[in-house]
């Protein structure tokens, strides 16, 4: 593919988050171009970005054949479009518990703590600050206590499936991002501290933190 990818991305938004390493760990050079999504701006709310996406959400990958939103299907296509290096372990049953880890942020944490979820909370329910942030670390203990268990199960290696970061960490790092924003305990979850540390100190983690992004710092 010769043409430069485009990504309308968040600098919080941890959907982007992974795609942003992704694609560095790839070595993929691409276009940031930001969407503002705080209130009163909410530029994912447009007219000209729902012609880009019409779910109105980020990340957007934007290819020389089309545009797609929905980070894992960004993820696995990029996978397949530049196999290496791999971002999946080569061994299928290995391969399916890396996706398995991967699913439990993007299926049943992120989605349930997405910023649109906690305003109608506090839109339609009346939910304080107290009571959402209640709400944000229940489904980060109970997602990340069995990804703590899952990484125990696993052989010893540098990372979950080997001497490399694949999808499972690609995962994890925004999501332990959003926890730490949240002031969420980590006490509990040691090896998922450990492959933190291990990773942030990679040039392709670093470049992606939400800090070192064109619109960081917009609320």
């Amino acid at each position: 593919m010769s043409s430069r990818l485009k990504l309308y991305e968040y600098w919080r938004s941890s959907a982007a988050y992974r795609v942003r390493i992704a694609l560095n760990l790839k070595g993929i050079s691409y276009e940031s171009i930001p969407v503002d999504l705080k209130p009163g701006a909410a530029e994912h709310k447009s007219d000209a970005y729902r012609a880009v996406n019409a779910q109105m959400r980020v990340p957007t990958l934007v290819t020389e054949t089309g545009a797609s939103g929905q980070s894992m299907a960004i993820l696995e296509w990029l996978e397949e479009t530049w196999p290496e290096p791999a971002i999946l372990p080569p061994d299928p049953w290995a391969r399916l518990k890396c996706r398995a880890f991967a699913d439990i942020i993007a299926c049943d944490i992120h989605p349930l703590n997405n910023l649109s979820v906690l305003g109608l909370l506090k839109q339609d329910h009346g939910a304080d600050a107290d009571a959402i942030s209640h709400w944000y670390a229940g489904w980060i203990e109970r997602g990340f206590a069995a990804l703590e268990a899952m990484a125990a199960e696993l052989p010893p290696a540098a990372f979950l499936f080997g001497e490399t970061p694949m999808l499972a960490e690609i995962t994890l790092i925004p999501q332990i991002y959003n926890a730490v924003r949240f002031e969420v305990d980590l006490s509990a979850y040691p090896r998922l501290r450990e492959l933190n540390e291990s990773c942030l100190a990679l040039e392709a983690f670093d470049r992606a933190r939400p800090e070192n992004q064109p619109d960081a710092g917009k609320q």
